[in-house]
């Protein structure tokens, strides 16, 4: 099977858009953030979306962003809260393989910093801890690959993605 696009899905500061475009350059594909995309059409940071129309008018506009979304021969980098939508998912999963970039939640609390500032989309009084609890079934939902990381460095992680790739498709890096 040929891969015509890797999409990656995963908690903030997992690593999706740094690990992304690094596997990107290594398959000689193009790169998509959508939290960037989504930022454009909006004309707001996340930040402000979120608190200018709450969490609902910003996953309303991220489901738009994502089950529009046209690419081929991209890695894509999606929004922690991507798996919040079916019809966004089901888009993406036609466009190509989801990848799943699994992070434990240690690591992903030392990452975040000020969760404030990031964009990310919580329900009033729900801690970072139930956000991953909440989320952690969805990705592995939706995801056709799952790669672990923990503490690795970033070259480590692309390595072991490009491995996992190339197992699944027919590919030569």
């Amino acid at each position: 099977m040929k891969l015509r696009n890797l999409v990656m899905i995963g908690m903030p500061a997992s690593g999706k858009s740094t690990v992304g475009v690094l596997a990107a350059k290594v398959l000689g594909f193009d790169f998509v953030d959508t939290d960037l995309l989504l930022q454009k059409q909006e004309g707001l940071r996340l930040h402000e979306i979120l608190a200018q129309g709450g969490p609902g008018a910003f996953l309303a506009a991220e489901d738009r962003l994502l089950s529009g979304l046209r690419v081929e021969e991209s890695v894509v980098s999606t929004g922690g809260s991507a798996v919040y939508h079916q019809s966004g998912m089901n888009h993406l999963k036609r466009l190509g393989a989801v990848v799943w970039i699994d992070v434990p939640y240690g690591e992903i609390e030392r990452r975040l910093g000020d969760i404030a500032t990031r964009g990310v989309v919580l329900a009033p009084g729900q801690s970072l801890q139930q956000l991953y609890d909440e989320r952690q079934p969805l990705y592995e939902h939706w995801a056709d690959l799952r790669l672990k990381v923990g503490r690795e460095d970033l070259e480590t992680t692309v390595n072991r993605l490009a491995h996992l790739v190339k197992s699944e498709f027919e590919l030569r890096l």
